[in-house]
C-alpha cells in the first residue's frame, strides 16, 4: 500500500491521464447516471419522511377516526359523547350526481360533513372561503377533476339524490388524500344537514359512518383503543379506529416499499455502469500493458505500477460519482412530478446529505470493485511483454482463485449495498440472487444468439454486410457486454409494457361485442319495476336483474366469529369471518358458475337447515368442507345453513357474483335491493339512460364499465410512467457503455478503418459497414432483452395474475426499432473521425 501513496505514483497517474483524458472521461461516465439515480431517489424519500413525520396530524385531520358501516348503536354514541374534545362527523356513501347544466351524470364518493373537519390541515378549495361556508350556505364543493371533465364552474348546479345543490367551491387538496383518489370516486361534500333531504340513505345502501376527535388535553389513546375493541366484540359489530400514528405509519411503509422498489431499480442502473466501467477499464489496461512493461523495465515494481492506475481508478470513480451526485440532486426535483397524484402530502424538498455521502461512497466503491479484476491482473504483468504481446486479454493472466475472490467481492457488495437499501439483509440476498439469476441469463442469452450468427454466418451477403456483421467478432470486442446491458434496460421497460398490456387486455371485457358496460344498484324493491320499465322503452336489454341481500357470518361449524377470530391456530382467514357477505337467491346456477363438488339444491326444505352454494374462492378462506354448518345474521335474523354445493365462479365477468348463493324460498321476506345489468350501443346511449333513470330515481346508482377502465388505465398509465422513468436509467447507462465501448476500441476501429481505405475501400463503404455493425448490435440487444421479458411477463401472468400472456407485436417491433435506432445513432456519432480523414491524418493524430 506505501507505493499508493507515493508521491512519484501520483506524479505518473497524473501524467498519464493527461494524455487519455478522452479515454478517461468515457470511464467515469458509465457510472454518473446509476448515481445520479440512486441520490435522487434517497434524497426525494428522505424530504417525503421528512414531510410525513412534519406533517403527521394532517394526514388523518384528527387525533382520533372511528368508523363503522352501520348508524353508531345509542351505546356507542354515548361513548362518544364521554369521550369529549371536539367531535365532527363524516357519512359517506357512493351515490350518481346530475349536472342540469350539460344532462351529465356520474358515480360519486358523496360525504355529509357536520363540524369543523380536518381540525389539523385545510381543506383546499377554490375559492378558499367555500371550504367553510358551505355547510352554512347549504352547498356542495365538488372535486376540480371532475368539474373540468364536465365544463362545470362556481355557481352551477349539482343534483345530489333529491336535493339540487348549487356549487360554491371546487376541492383541491383534502388532506391526507392522494389526488389520484378522485379519480376512483370524485368527491362531494354537502352539508350533513341536508343528508336526509336527499333521500339517499335507505335500506341496503352502502354507507360508511366517520366521527372525528380533537383532544387539546393530549389524552393517552391507548385506553380508548381497548375500549372500542370491547365495544365491538359486545355490540357484534365492526368498528374500526385509527390514531395518526398509525395512519403515519401506514403511509410511511407504503412510500417506504415504493422508495426501496424505486431504489432497487436505480441500483440497477449503477450495476450496469458498473459493468460498463469493468468493460471500459479492461479495453484501457489492455492498451497500457506495453507502458507498464516498460515502466517495470524501469525498475518500477509491480505494486507501484498497479498504483498508478489504481489511482487513476479511484478519483475517477470519485469524479464520476461526484458529478452523479450534483446530477442526482437536481433530478429530485423531477420526482415530485412523476408520483404527485399518489401523495396524500406536498413534498417539501430538501437536500439530503446522507444521500450525498451514499452515492459518493457508492459511486466510488462500485468503480473501483469493478475495476478489480483487470488492475490486480496489471500486477502479473511481464517486463517481457514490452517486448511481445499478451496472448488473449490480460485478466488471463490471473489465476481462477484471484478471479474467483474478485467475484465474490463483488457480489457481497451488490447484496451488503441493496441490503442497505431495504433494510433487510433477506430482501438484499433475494435481490442480489436475482440480479445474479438475471445477468446469467442474459449472458446466456447474448452468448447464444452471437453463437447462432456465427454459425449461421450468410456468406452469401455482399462484401459490406458481411464485413459489418464479421466486426462483431472482433479481437477484444465488447459485443456481449454491451448487449448485456443495453438487453437489460430492454428487458426492464418492455416487461412494464408488456405487463400493462396484459392486464388492460385482461380488464377490457366491456369492448366485447356481447359484454355488459352498464350496471344499476341500490334499487330498492318498489323501484325495480319501474327501471327495467326505462330500459324497455330506451331498447336496452336486462342482461340480469338479481335481488341482494346483506348479512353475516355469526358462527362456523358451530364455534361463533368471535371464538374462531381469537383462535391463533385456526386456517380461517379473518377478512372473510368479518365481511358484510351480500348474497342472492334463486333456483339455478348461470353460466358464469361450473358446479366442482355436492349437489345444487335450487328449492330450500320446509324445515331444517337451509343448503347454500359456496364459491370457491371463499371455500378456501374459510377452509369450508361439504356439510360444514354455518350461522347466518340477515340483519338481525338468524339462519341456519349448511354447504351443500361448491362452485367456481368466474368473477373478471360483468355481472353481480357471489360468494355464497341460497336457493328460492327463504330469502324473499328479508330486506333487500336489486342490481340490474344491462348493455348500451355506445357511450351517448349509455349517458342517456343514466340521465333519464337518475332523474327517476335519484337513489338509484350506476356503474359505466367503459368508465372505469379509462380511469384503471389513466391509473396504471400514472404508476407505469413513474417506474419506466427509472427504468430508462437502465437504458440510458447501456448507451452510455455503448459510447465508451465505441471510445475505448477507436484506436482498434481505426486500424481497422486505415486498412480497409489504404486496400482500397471508400468512405462510403466504411460508413456502411459501421452502419451494419451498430444495426447488428441494435437488434441482437433487443432481442437478448425481449425473449427475456416475453419469459418474464409469461410467468407473472401464469403466478402472479393467472392471465394467459399473448405478446404485443407492436411493443416488440417499437421497442426494437428505438434501442436500434439510437444504438446506431450513438455509434455513428461517436465513430464519425473514423470514417471523415484519410488515413493519414488518422494515424499521425494518434501518434499525438
Amino acid at each position: 500500500m506505501s507505493s499508493f501513496f507515493s508521491g512519484w505514483s501520483w506524479k505518473m497517474a497524473w501524467r498519464d491521464a493527461r494524455s487519455n483524458k478522452k479515454r478517461l472521461f468515457v470511464y467515469i461516465s458509465a457510472i454518473i447516471i446509476g448515481v445520479a439515480a440512486q441520490v435522487a431517489i434517497t434524497s426525494f424519500r428522505d424530504s417525503l419522511n421528512t414531510t410525513i413525520n412534519n406533517q403527521s396530524k394532517e394526514l388523518l385531520g384528527a387525533d382520533l377516526e372511528i368508523e363503522t358501516e352501520q348508524l353508531p348503536p345509542d351505546t356507542l354514541t354515548a361513548y362518544f359523547n364521554k369521550l369529549g374534545g371536539e367531535q365532527a362527523q363524516i357519512t359517506e356513501f357512493p351515490s350518481m350526481v346530475l349536472f342540469p347544466k350539460g344532462g351529465n351524470s356520474r358515480l360519486s364518493n358523496i360525504r355529509a360533513l357536520k363540524g369543523a373537519f380536518p381540525f389539523y390541515g385545510t381543506l383546499e378549495t377554490i375559492p378558499s372561503a367555500a371550504a367553510s361556508q358551505f355547510k352554512s350556505d347549504t352547498t356542495a364543493l365538488v372535486d376540480q377533476a371532475l368539474m373540468t371533465q364536465f365544463g362545470i364552474e362556481v355557481g352551477d348546479s349539482v343534483k345530489v339524490g333529491s336535493v339540487t345543490f348549487a356549487i360554491s367551491g371546487a376541492i383541491t387538496k383534502v388532506p391526507g388524500e392522494a389526488a389520484a383518489a378522485s379519480m376512483i370516486g370524485p368527491r362531494i361534500f354537502i352539508p350533513h344537514s341536508m343528508l336526509d333531504s336527499t333521500k339517499l340513505v335507505q335500506r341496503g345502501s352502502r354507507i360508511e359512518y366517520k366521527q372525528y376527535f380533537k383532544f387539546s388535553d393530549g389524552r393517552d389513546l391507548a385506553p380508548i383503543e381497548a375500549k372500542l375493541d370491547s365495544l365491538e366484540e359486545s355490540l357484534a359489530m365492526d368498528i374500526d379506529y385509527e390514531t395518526v400514528e398509525e395512519r403515519r405509519e401506514e403511509i410511511g411503509e407504503a412510500i417506504g416499499n415504493l422508495g426501496k422498489f424505486l431504489n432497487l431499480v436505480g441500483f440497477i442502473a449503477l450495476l450496469l455502469g458498473g459493468i460498463g466501467v469493468a468493460s471500459s477499464i479492461h479495453v484501457y489496461i489492455n492498451q497500457k500493458i506495453e507502458t507498464a512493461s516498460v515502466l517495470r523495465c524501469f525498475g518500477a515494481s509491480s505494486n507501484q505500477t498497479m498504483s498508478i492506475f489504481l489511482i487513476q481508478a479511484i478519483v475517477l470513480g470519485f469524479l464520476g460519482a461526484l458529478a452523479g451526485t450534483i446530477l442526482g440532486i437536481g433530478i429530485q426535483y423531477l420526482l415530485p412530478g412523476l408520483v404527485s397524484d399518489f401523495l396524500p402530502v406536498n413534498v417539501e424538498l430538501t437536500i439530503s446529505w446522507l444521500a450525498i455521502g451514499l452515492g459518493l461512497f457508492t459511486g466510488t466503491g462500485v468503480a473501483l470493485a469493478f475495476a478489480l479484476l483487470p488492475l490486480l491482473a496489471l500486477r502479473k504483468s511481464s517486463p517481457l511483454y514490452a517486448l511481445r504481446k499478451v496472448e488473449g486479454t490480460i485478466t488471463s493472466l490471473l489465476p481462477r482463485k484471484t478471479k474467483g475472490i474478485i467475484y465474490l467481492t463483488i457480489t457481497l457488495t451488490v447484496m451488503g449495498y441493496a441490503s442497505l437499501l431495504t433494510e433487510s439483509w433477506q430482501v438484499g440476498g433475494i435481490f442480489t440472487i436475482g440480479m445474479v439469476v438475471s445477468f446469467g441469463l442474459l449472458f446466456l442469452v447474448a452468448k447464444g444468439l452471437m453463437l447462432l450468427v456465427r454459425r449461421f454466418f450468410p456468406s452469401n451477403w455482399t462484401y459490406v454486410w458481411r464485413q459489418g456483421l464479421a466486426n462483431l467478432y472482433r479481437p477484444h470486442n465488447q459485443t456481449t457486454t454491451l448487449m448485456l446491458s443495453l438487453g437489460l434496460g430492454m428487458l426492464l421497460v418492455s416487461t412494464l409494457y408488456f405487463s400493462q398490456d396484459m392486464l388492460m387486455e385482461e380488464l377490457d371485457f366491456a369492448t366485447r361485442e356481447d359484454a355488459p358496460n352498464l350496471i344499476f344498484f341500490d334499487i330498492q324493491p318498489d323501484q325495480n319495476e319501474g327501471i327495467n320499465t326505462i330500459l324497455n322503452e330506451q331498447n336496452v336489454p336486462v342482461v340480469q336483474n338479481v335481488p341482494m341481500v346483506t348479512m353475516r357470518l355469526d358462527s362456523l361449524r358451530g364455534r361463533g366469529v368471535q371464538e374462531i377470530t381469537k383462535d391463533t391456530t385456526t386456517k380461517v382467514r379473518g377478512w372473510a369471518l368479518r365481511r358484510e357477505y351480500r348474497s342472492t337467491y334463486r333456483d339455478s346456477l348461470i353460466g358464469s358458475e361450473t358446479l366442482l363438488k355436492g349437489e345444487w339444491i335450487g328449492q330450500a326444505p320446509d324445515t331444517g337447515r337451509v343448503p347454500v352454494s359456496a364459491a370457491k374462492q371463499i371455500v378456501e378462506d374459510l377452509n369450508l368442507s361439504i356439510g360444514d354448518s354455518l350461522t347466518f345474521d340477515v340483519q338481525g335474523v338468524p339462519i341456519e345453513a349448511y354447504v351443500g354445493s361448491i362452485r367456481e365462479v368466474d368473477f373478471q365477468r360483468v355481472q353481480p357474483n357471489f360468494f355464497m348463493l341460497f336457493p328460492t324460498g327463504v330469502l324473499e321476506p328479508a330486506p333487500q335491493i336489486y342490481v340490474t345489468v344491462t348493455r348500451t350501443p355506445n357511450q351517448e346511449a349509455s349517458a342517456q339512460l343514466q340521465q333519464t333513470v337518475v332523474r327517476k330515481y335519484p337513489n338509484v346508482s350506476a356503474i359505466n364499465v367503459s368508465r372505469i377502465l379509462e380511469t384503471i388505465n389513466q391509473f396504471i398509465d400514472k404508476i407505469s410512467f413513474a417506474v419506466q422513468f427509472m427504468a430508462l436509467f437502465s437504458i440510458i447507462t447501456g448507451l452510455i457503455v455503448l459510447g465508451s465501448s465505441v471510445a475505448t476500441s477507436r484506436f482498434q476501429r481505426i486500424k481497422e478503418s486505415v486498412l480497409l481505405r489504404t486496400i482500397g475501400a471508400s468512405k462510403k463503404q466504411i460508413l456502411k459497414i459501421l452502419s451494419v455493425e451498430y444495426l447488428f448490435l441494435g437488434i441482437l440487444s433487443s432481442l437478448t432483452g425481449l425473449i427475456l421479458s416475453l419469459g418474464a411477463t409469461s410467468l407473472l401472468g401464469y403466478f402472479y395474475f393467472d392471465i394467459t400472456f399473448t405478446p404485443n407485436l407492436w411493443v416488440i417491433s417499437v421497442g426494437t426499432v428505438v434501442l436500434t435506432g439510437l444504438t446506431i445513432l450513438i455509434g455513428m456519432f461517436n465513430s464519425r473521425s473514423i470514417y471523415k480523414k484519410t488515413p493519414l491524418e488518422v494515424l499521425r493524430q494518434e501518434a499525438t
